[in-house]
Parts: structure tokens; C-alpha cells; sequence
């Protein structure tokens, strides 16, 4: 069957009642937890993870997981245009100009160019996935083992190179997450590995124990920690709105063009590892900054600077799916979390996923299409909805997000230590967030470590014990090559600086982790 014959049966099954509430749940739960400062999709999806123990419908499942990230994203605009506090990293872009937008009287316009462009970013980003997907998972299926080692390896030290300030402090949490997915019996040898002799660890370390610690409650300390810090005044919206005639005439001729482009920009940045949505919605800006004929609004709040780096932050998404579904590489930490999900379904992303489990990857391609819709028709009617939700007291809502982390990880585990074991690691989170350590290569470490490890012991089996097969194939030796520029990117000022014969005082490049 082609690509577009899948995508209709992908239709087929996400057009059912049962599907179709699994997205608006989806949507609806994404958009109320972007709302909320300084929550993410990574953090719900890890407090849902737990109840999906108790679903049996891997597609419903993955559909609702979907929605969550599209409408967090969503969410995300709404908070930074109206509290001009972004709900995630990839709206920080959003929040420069469409705060400015809501004081000057504009935060209808401001919020529709938003939901506008996320539609249409959204849309045209899932066509190019569907339209790659499948080529990239054929191509996946010539690799081998030393591949798969080195693909990790590159997956693992781009994330950890590019996230945070320091490049030291991301090795250290690297470090961690593979010292946590070498806890329990060695599948190959039998061995019991880091257990200190407790029987509660010879299973090791359940992945779910951890993103729910390291997440749910680690982030929720943090966010926590600094409630006095978080603004509480709301912008208005212009008094009298109707729900009718949010963009003028002149807004439209101003947004289409930075929606187009932003996707341009998204899509393929999303697919890169630490790409992500920052990057592409700070290039989206500065674009549209630099390009737009008027240049002197924006800093006062030009509309081509929120639908630019919305569109992008929208189109990242899609992209984000694309090595996760075709490779099993994540590239976020949202996608890594999504690749836990898989992994509670005995379901490996790669390219056997397209064979095994096409209705899954098809109807979860097809909701994103569903999603969009279901974002445009619910979002811009209910957008005073979502305001109130900006007004929800923080510490009853961070409690409830606490006893949620708890019930869930006891319902997942049935066990009080696991309990304990979540609440240390939260702890530990909320410490590398308060001394600056990024989360993402603890979780890259925990899901890729076992799978690289793996990979690299069946590479040497099937070489003999000969270690020069890492280096005599040329794709392995390329993704190798692209360790050391990987790890090279982030001083990539310095460098030019210096070769220009300037005082290397340039910035080190660094992103945030959340998407």
C-alpha cells in the first residue's frame, strides 16, 4: 500500500468515537498543563505514564500523547503572549512580542496568529512526515549493529553537547542516566550489576520510577521553589470580543508569509538531535526580524514575530517524530519520554515499527491531522476558558500535581519503594535544576544506554572481538565523525572568533532542553 493509501487507513481508524475522544482529551489536557508556567508536555506525558499501565490500547494511547504535545505547545503562546512567562522554552520567542502585542490592546490578534499558524505549521509539517517517514525507515533497515551503536552514541552526546551552559555538567548527567540503566542483572551475562545487594534492584530501576521522579516531582520542587518569583498579573483581552474578527485585513497579509516560512525552518530542525523547537523559533525570529519591512515594531510588538516562531515551534513537532518513529532516537526530552511510552507497550520504534505495527504509526500520524482541527476549533472559542486557568491558586495546583506523581507511581509499581525510589530521584532532579544540570541526557542515558550497549556487544560478536568495524564501514565511521563535530558545535563562536583573529570572548552555544 502507498503512503497515501496507509494514511487513509490511518483515518479510518482515528475517525472512530473512541479515537476521536482520546485526541480531544489529548488536546484539551496539552493545552491546560502549556498554560501553566513552567510545565511542559514532557512533565504530563511522565505523570500520565503510570495510568497508561492500565490501558491496553497502545493507538489511543499514543493519539492522546500526541495531543498532549501539540496542545502544550499551543498552551504555551497563551502564557507568554498574556503573562509573558513562556510555558515552555519553545515559546520564548512568542513571549517577546506578543506580550508587547497584549499591552498595546492586541492580545486577540496576538493569540490568533498564534493558533492560526500553529494550524497551518501543524499541517504542513505531518504532510512531510508522512511523505518521509517511511523512506527514512526503508533506508534504516540496511543498518547494522555498529550503526546502531554509533547512532545512539551521536543521539546521546549532540543532545548532551547543545543542552544547558556547560558541556561538563551534561557528561555528569549522561553519566547518571547510564549508571541508572546498568542497575540490575546483565541480560547477557547474568551478572548482578550495582544492586548493593538489594533484591528490590535486581530488576533494575523501572524507567517510569525515573521520569516521574525526575519530571513530575523533581520539576514540580523546582517550579515550586520559585512561586514568588512567577508573574501574576494577566493581560486582558480587549473588552467587548466576540469570538469574530480576531485578524484585521492587515494582519492576515503579514502572518501568512512568517507561518510559511517558520515551517520551512521547523520541520527539519525538529528532526535534528537537541534541534528541537528552540532553535528553529529563534531563527524564525531573527528572520522575520531582519526581513520584515516594519522592522521598527518589533521589540513593540510585531505580529511577524509571534507568527513566525510559532509556526516553527508547531512544525518541530512533526520533525521531532521522524528519527523516533524511524530510528528509535530521540531527540528531546518530550521524545524521550515518548519512547518510554513505547517501550511499556513492548512496542521498539525503528524501522520494523512501519512492518509490525502499521495501524499504530499511521493512525498516530493521521491524529496529528485530527489534532490541528480539534487545537483551531477549540482554542480560539475558549480562549477566556484557558485565562482562568492562569488564575488557578499555584500551590494547590502543584500539590495535586505531587499526590497525582505518588498515586501513580504506586498504581504502576504496587510498591512503596518504588515510591521512595521516585521521591530520591525528584530530589536529586530538583537539585540539578537548582545548580543548572539539564535533565534530557539523564533520560537519553537511562532509555539508549541498554540499546547502545547492546548493539556494541553484538557488533563485537560479530566481528570476532574486532573493534576496527567501527571504523572500516563508512556509515559508521561518518556518524562517528559526527560525534566530534557534535561535540565541537557549541564552541563553533569561539572558533570562527578566533580564526578571524578577535578576542574569543563569543558565547558558548547552548539550548534549552524541553523540546
Amino acid at each position: 500500500m502507498n503512503v497515501f493509501g496507509d494514511l487513509l487507513s490511518g483515518f479510518g481508524t482515528v475517525l472512530t468515537p473512541e479515537y476521536l475522544l482520546y485526541a480531544a482529551i489529548g488536546v484539551t489536557l496539552g493545552t491546560f498543563v502549556g498554560v501553566l508556567p513552567g510545565i511542559g508536555p514532557a512533565l504530563t506525558i511522565a505523570l500520565l505514564l503510570p495510568v497508561t499501565f492500565s490501558l491496553d490500547d497502545p493507538i489511543g494511547t499514543f493519539i492522546m500523547f500526541a495531543g498532549i504535545y501539540y496542545g502544550a505547545m499551543y498552551g504555551g503562546s497563551t502564557t507568554s503572549i498574556l503573562l509573558n512567562t513562556p510555558g515552555e522554552s519553545a515559546s520564548v520567542a512568542t513571549a517577546i512580542e506578543g506580550y508587547q502585542m497584549a499591552r498595546r490592546g492586541r492580545a486577540k490578534a496576538a493569540l490568533a496568529t498564534a493558533a492560526i499558524g500553529s494550524f497551518v505549521a501543524g499541517t504542513i509539517s505531518t504532510l512531510l512526515l508522512s511523505l518521509f517517514a517511511q523512506p527514512v525507515a526503508r533506508l534504516a533497515t540496511t543498518f547494522r549493529a555498529a550503526d546502531y551503536f554509533a547512532l545512539a552514541l551521536l543521539a546521546m552526546v549532540a543532545v548532551t553537547a547543545l543542552v544547558g551552559r556547560s558541556l561538563v555538567r551534561g557528561l555528569m548527567s549522561l553519566i547518571f542516566g547510564l549508571f541508572l540503566a546498568l542497575v540490575g542483572i546483565d541480560g547477557l551475562t547474568g551478572q548482578a550489576r550495582f544492586t548493593f545487594g538489594t533484591m528490590e534492584l535486581l530488576e533494575g530501576i523501572d524507567i517510569v520510577v525515573v521520569i516521574v521522579g525526575l519530571f513530575a516531582i523533581g520539576e514540580t520542587l523546582h517550579v515550586a521553589s520559585r512561586l514568588r518569583s512567577l508573574p501574576e498579573h494577566v493581560t486582558p483581552l480587549e473588552p467587548g470580543s466576540s469570538g469574530r474578527g480576531w485578524l484585521s485585513r492587515d494582519d492576515w497579509r503579514r502572518s501568512w508569509g512568517p507561518w510559511l516560512r517558520g515551517t520551512a525552518v521547523g520541520f527539519p530542525f525538529g528532526a535534528l538531535p537537541s534541534g528541537g523547537a528552540d532553535v528553529p523559533t529563534f531563527l524564525s525570529y531573527t528572520y522575520e526580524k531582519r526581513r520584515s519591512k516594519n522592522r521598527a515594531e518589533f521589540g513593540k510588538g510585531a505580529i511577524e514575530g509571534v507568527a513566525g516562531p510559532e509556526a516553527a515551534n508547531n512544525a518541530a513537532f512533526s520533525g521531532v517524530l521522524v528519527p523516533l518513529l524511524t530510528l528509535g532516537i530521540p531527540t528531546s526530552a518530550t521524545a524521550a519520554v515518548m519512547l518510554a511510552a513505547f517501550q511499556i507497550f513492548n512496542l521498539q520504534p525503528g524501522p520494523q515499527l512501519f512492518d509490525r505495527s502499521p495501524e499504530l504509526v499511521w493512525a498516530l500520524i493521521a491524529s496529528l491531522y485530527v489534532g490541528n482541527v480539534l487545537l483551531l476549533a477549540l482554542n480560539l472559542p475558549l480562549i477566556r476558558v484557558w485565562v482562568k486557568v492562569l488564575q488557578i491558586p499555584r500551590p494547590i495546583l502543584y500539590a495535586g500535581i505531587l499526590v497525582f506523581a505518588t498515586l501513580g507511581v504506586y498504581a504502576a509499581t504496587g510498591s512503596v519503594n518504588q515510591v521512595f525510589i521516585a521521591y530520591g530521584v525528584g530530589v536529586i532532579g530538583f537539585g540539578m535544576r537548582h545548580f543548572d544540570f539539564p535533565i534530557a541526557p539523564v533520560i537519553l542515558g537511562l532509555i539508549l544506554g541498554p540499546m547502545m550497549e547492546l548493539q556494541f556487544r553484538r557488533a563485537l560478536v560479530l566481528s570476532n572481538g574486532d573493534l576496527t568495524v567501527f571504523f572500516t564501514r563508512p556509515l559508521t565511521a561518518c556518524l562517528l565523525a559526527l560525534v566530534v563535530v557534535a561535540v565541537l558545535v557549541p564552541y563553533l563562536p569561539r572558533i570562527v572568533a578566533r580564526l578571524r583573529g578577535r578576542p574569543a570572548e563569543a558565547k558558548r552555544l547552548s539550548f534549552a532542553e524541553d523540546d
